[in-house]
């Protein structure tokens, strides 16, 4: 089971990723399922907390995180030396992630090397060719063994076999590596031995220690004295990647003082790592080498050859050339998404996580800093977290009514000259909420309507939009509120919920009904549901469907009037009567003018085209005859007009003595008790003419001599009046309006054409009635006003029919 060496911090899950990496230690080659150590407990995460947090390593291939106990495990083959090779340190560095809330914490797992490389040699056996002149303390060095271990477990040291000519010492290359020079320890004499067999080991610092051989086959040849010399043990050169093939290296030098064929020299590499006359050619005559294939920096950044030279005889020399790949930047940095989420709701709060992106740039140093943004201005921004890691937050409120997706570009580029750069391309969904109440494409509706339209009749349409998306932007209609009656309300109008169309349940009448108020709401299918309220009023237009009606005179069942006494000595322009109507309408369907049909004497009057007032035209003739008739015809404004009639009795006479006779004459319309009315007229009329002397000795004597028609014409015009109740306002000149409430009650008996009256207060002001006259005296209550003469109380206010 791993140890763990390295102290590590635990750091808040809802904040960024950790400043400090976990650390664990664990020795290469352990089985599968070992555990390395408790990754939950170093994050601080409960074993209840684990399945929800999802939590999961980013070395899949080596490594694993238990679902149940949160143990970091090793999940495959850790092979130190396939993972780093010779490095003297050697650390799987990896993230893990966890989600709700999505966090970020840096692993590393240093491996330890263990003794499971032996030593060996490259070649099966190492031959030699010595002169039997060679002098002792000649070295020969020999080809080297390699451990893919390091440190304490790499080789150590190289032994021979024993023998009296040879000895053995371990030497070290400037690299670190160990490799083997055999020394020359007395003189050879090819004819008493003419070849020598040593077996050299390698062993390295292992425990236990592991161990190779390989046999030394030495040929003793005849005297060649002389060895080739290189100019310099070890060579070094610098080498760009990606630099082309055939591009010389170096050149290495060796001498030789001898001459001839022994002097000649040829190069050639000695057994080095596999794949080395792959990567580079050597030239055996000029000792030239040139590249012969592609150079990674990213794949190994440093290559050590050994270089043999060797003359026409059978010394040789060796040297060491040291080749520093230099990094290019060849490597455009890459974006991966750790995770993503592409339906993002519009109400999100900012800040908020939606996608996890690591970059990785293959390059060292400034060619692998990458920085990353966005290529536009959206309402996303990326936050670094940690080396190479970084957040896409939510940086601006979302509106999918506005924008209901975007493309987010990201890019990385690395800090290379001249600099390299990747985009990654990524759709975000806005999703919809319901956070559009519908609008009305009206502020108010103003709705007219004509009377009398026929039931079910559609009148009107509201409408209203709303931008959100499925039932959060499927609106409905309703009434909720109205000036009217809320038990009569759905008799007079309804709106159909789908369509905003409003119908009339019934016909509307100008005259009971001028306007209404409603209040219409649009509500959507949103949850919460979110409404809007509009106003509509609604106005009933007016339609001529209702004739004139006259008020006064007051006409019998035949159509006629009672009659109007007028004064025999009236002036021309004296006001005889004014016949009053209404109509139910209003505007110019109610306005009124006044029209003589027939008269028995066309040229005695002038009726008001307006006013309806009937005034002489002249003064009244001796030939002229004392009754005389007008029929008058009330017109509307309407179109087409309608209109009404009324007969006028009018009679010239200075008192009722004159008029009784005439009244007898006058045929009554045929009555069953006409004989019991005729009696009872007569009394009245007799008790009358008293009371009507009185009125006018009253009068006389306040106004002193002034004129009696001025006196009459204060009362008549005003006291000339039938009941009237329920008349519409805005009238004028021959209108009465609804509001002008006339109330005439008839006390006493209407017989013989007497008619005792009464007058409600409505009708005029008193000082209009009175003509501001100090000897009458109005008394009464609200019901019934009561008009008498301080000459005569107990007299009313009468006229004659």
């Amino acid at each position: 089971m791993a140890n763990q060496v390295f102290l590590h911090f635990l750091v808040p899950l809802f904040y960024g990723a950790i400043s400090q990496p976990i650390r664990y230690s664990i020795p290469e080659e352990l089985p599968k399922g070992s555990p390395v150590g408790n990754l939950a407990k170093d994050l601080g995460l409960s074993i209840e907390e684990l399945p929800a947090r999802k939590m999961r390593v980013s070395a899949e291939d080596y490594f694993s995180v238990s679902a149940d106990s949160g143990d970091l495990l090793v999940s495959g083959s850790i092979d130190r030396e396939k993972i780093c090779g010779r490095k003297s340190e050697c650390a799987l560095e990896f993230e893990s992630v966890t989600e709700n809330p999505m966090n970020i914490f840096h692993v590393i797992v240093a491996i330890q090397d263990i003794n499971d490389n032996a030593p060996h040699f490259f070649g099966k056996s190492i031959e030699l060719e010595i002169c039997e002149s060679a002098l002792p303390g000649v070295k020969f060095p020999l080809d080297s063994a390699r451990d893919a271990d390091v440190g304490s477990n790499s080789l150590k040291t190289y032994t021979i076999s024993p023998n009296p000519h040879f000895s053995l010492s371990t030497k070290e290359s400037p690299d670190g590596s160990k490799y083997p020079e055999l020394l020359l320890e007395k003189f050879l004499d090819r004819e008493h031995e003419s070849s020598h067999h040593l077996i050299l080991t390698a062993i390295d610092g292992g425990d236990p220690p592991l161990s190779s051989t390989t046999q030394i086959w030495i040929k003793v040849t005849d005297a060649n004295d002389n060895a080739p010399v290189f100019s310099r043990d070890i060579y070094k050169a610098s080498l760009r990647e990606n630099i082309p093939l055939g591009t010389l290296v170096l050149q290495v030098t060796a001498t030789d003082q001898d001459e001839s064929v022994n002097g000649e020299v040829t190069y050639a590499f000695l057994n080095g790592p596999p794949g080395t006359n792959l990567i580079f050619s050597l030239n055996p005559n000029t000792g030239a080498i040139t590249t012969n294939g592609t150079l990674d920096f990213e794949d190994k950044t440093r290559y050590t050859l050994g270089v043999e030279a060797k003359d026409g005889g059978v010394h040789t020399a060796h040297c060491n050339v040291q080749i520093e790949i230099l990094d290019e930047n060849d490597n455009a940095p890459e974006v991966t998404f750790m995770s993503f989420s592409n339906q993002v709701p519009e109400d999100s709060v900012l800040g908020t996580v939606i996608a996890l992106i690591k970059v990785r740039d293959k390059d060292s140093g400034q060619n692998g800093l990458v920085t990353c943004q966005t290529q536009e201005e959206l309402p996303f921004k990326l936050q670094p977290t940690s080396k190479n890691y970084y957040k896409l937050v939510i940086d601006k409120a979302l509106n999918r009514e506005q924008t209901s997706e975007y493309n987010v570009t990201i890019i990385a580029t690395d800090s290379g000259t001249p600099s390299l750069s990747s985009k990654t391309c990524v759709i975000v969904h806005i999703t919809d909420v319901n956070d559009n109440a519908p609008v009305f494409h009206q502020a108010s509706y103003l709705v007219h309507v004509a009377e009398n339209n026929p039931p079910g009749t559609s009148i009107a349409q509201v409408s209203a939009s709303d931008p959100d998306l499925g039932s959060n932007g499927h609106v409905s209609y309703s009434i909720i509120a109205s000036d009217l009656e809320p038990r009569i309300l759905s008799s007079f109008v309804s709106v159909n919920q789908d369509s905003g169309v409003l119908f009339a349940q019934r016909a509307f009448d100008h005259e009971q009904l001028r306007s209404f108020q409603l209040t219409l709401q649009a509500r959507d299918q949103g949850s919460p549901a979110l409404s809007t309220n509009v106003s509509m009023r609604v106005l009933v237009g007016d339609r001529n469907d209702n004739a004139p009606r006259v008020l006064y005179p007051a006409l019998e069942p035949d159509g006629s009037a009672l009659f109007d006494m007028v004064p025999r000595a009236a002036e021309p322009g004296y006001l005889v009567t004014k016949v009053v109507a209404v109509d139910a309408d209003s505007g110019h369907n109610a306005w009124l003018s006044y029209h003589v049909l027939q008269a028995s004497d066309p040229g005695l009057f002038s009726l008001g085209l307006r006013t309806g007032e009937v005034r002489t035209a002249r003064a009244l003739g001796d030939r002229d005859s004392a009754r005389q008739r007008l029929l008058v015809a009330v017109r509307d404004g309407g179109q087409p007009p309608l209109s009404a009639t009324a007969t006028l009795h009018l009679i010239f006479a200075d008192s009722l003595q004159e008029v009784l006779p005439d009244l007898r004459d006058d045929p009554l319309p045929p009555d069953p008790q006409s004989e019991l009315q005729f009696y009872l007229v007569v009394a009245l009329a007799l008790i009358s003419v008293l009371f009507l002397l009185a009125v006018i000795l009253a009068i006389a004597l306040r106004l002193r001599g002034s004129p009696s028609s001025a006196a009459w014409g204060c009362f008549q015009p005003a006291l000339s009046s039938n009941p009237v109740t329920g008349v519409l306002p805005n009238y004028s000149e021959g209108t009465l309006p609804y509001s002008y409430n006339l109330r005439v009650d008839a006390h006493s008996t209407t017989a013989a054409g007497f008619n005792f009256l009464h007058v409600a207060p409505e009708v005029a002001p008193p000082q209009d009635l009175l003509c501001d006259d100090p000897s009458v005296v109005v008394s009464g209550d609200d019901e019934d006003l009561k008009l008498s003469f301080k000459s005569s109380p107990q007299v009313s206010f009468y006229r004659a029919a």
